[in-house]
């Protein structure tokens, strides 16, 4: 059976790959993620703070608030509490690479232009076979447009493609207002692959002490449904690889995101929950589903149940979404539902 795939020029035994988390700060995990069968691992993030802290010192509370999830999973209150620095993360990459024999993709987590070009350059140096950029954005100014905010996302990305000869991804949200048009300019613009899709840290109140505070929450497989959706709509009408992340937990998730159009299933909160060897497990349970179906390979599979393969072509659109409201039936209605017996 073949399991091979290609992300964005790096072609992998498989399309399981770890994403950004701080599983990764320990090179031994890396190893065993390898080990277990991990086709290529996503580092964790080296956020623009830090790059601004060892150049420019700024005020420990520009950092406040500025991590995103899952990539981190601690709050960052004083600029001397980031776990990595910026030299020790290109030396993390460095001793890595030494270690293991899969792709290893830096992560540069960041929200502007400046600053991610020479750090892109040195990532690459250091042994980077790829460098994933997620750009962390929660615009609050009012007088900023809509087109503002993407054209900063265009330029972190042209401005990066220009630094590096390595292949480079973009991590999105999804709160673009037109998704598609968005996907396209970023594929226009260089982007050697999107990773679908980012989530962020969400901040909760915590009301004996009245301050606001992180709350860190796993994704679960329902979190998979809306990177599915978009991979299914993009895939084959861009040329940019299509990475899913969130909500993949077993091997039948994979699957049905591979079939939506993915080239890789990333792999995060199932990691951290139930430990790395869920990588092989998922694995397994990927190969029993395709002898059971009769599929030879992950490419066989790939895109089969897109946008543009489906029958129903409006199955990821506003038509399906109509149709399952006028489906529906409470939980309460169908436990009581008497039909059966009086007809």
């Amino acid at each position: 059976m073949d399991l091979t795939t290609t992300y964005m020029g790096l072609q992998l035994r498989s399309p399981l790959v770890p994403s950004a988390s701080p599983l990764s700060e320990d090179i031994d995990n890396i190893k065993r993620m390898e080990d277990a069968g991990a086709a290529a691992v996503v580092m964790h993030s080296l956020f623009e703070e830090q790059l601004r802290q060892e150049r420019y010192e700024l005020h420990h509370h520009l950092t406040h608030g500025t991590e995103s999830y899952p990539e981190a999973l601690t709050y960052f209150p004083e600029p001397h509490s980031f776990r990595v620095g910026a030299e020790e993360y290109l030396n993390h990459i460095q001793r890595a690479k030494e270690k293991i024999n899969i792709p290893l993709i830096a992560s540069l987590n960041g929200s502007s232009v400046g600053g991610w070009t020479n750090y892109a350059r040195q990532l690459q140096q250091a042994g980077a076979d790829g460098l994933e950029l997620n750009v962390y954005y929660v615009p609050t100014d009012m007088d900023l447009t809509g087109e503002q905010i993407e054209q900063t996302y265009i330029e972190i990305l042209q401005s990066v493609k220009a630094a590096v000869t390595i292949p480079v991804a973009i991590k999105l949200s999804p709160y673009f207002t037109n998704m598609a048009n968005m996907a396209r300019r970023l594929d226009n613009a260089g982007a050697n692959a999107l990773v679908l899709f980012n989530r962020f840290y969400q901040p909760d109140i915590n009301l004996k002490t009245l301050e606001v505070e992180p709350n860190v929450l796993l994704s679960t497989p329902q979190s998979m449904r809306l990177p599915m959706r978009w991979i299914a709509i993009l895939y084959d009408r861009i040329n940019a690889s299509l990475a899913a992340t969130s909500g993949i937990h077993k091997g039948q998730d994979a699957i049905k995101l591979l079939m939506a159009g993915a080239n890789i299933t990333m792999l995060c909160s199932v990691l951290l929950r139930h430990g790395i060897d869920q990588i092989r497990a998922i694995e397994q349970e990927m190969r029993e589903w395709m002898v059971e179906h009769e599929y030879e390979s992950v490419r066989q599979l790939q895109g089969s149940m897109s946008q543009k393969n489906c029958p129903d072509k409006s199955a990821f659109e506003r038509a399906q979404y109509m149709r399952s409201l006028q489906t529906y039936k409470p939980e309460w209605e169908r436990v009581f539902d008497t039909s059966h017996y009086f007809g």
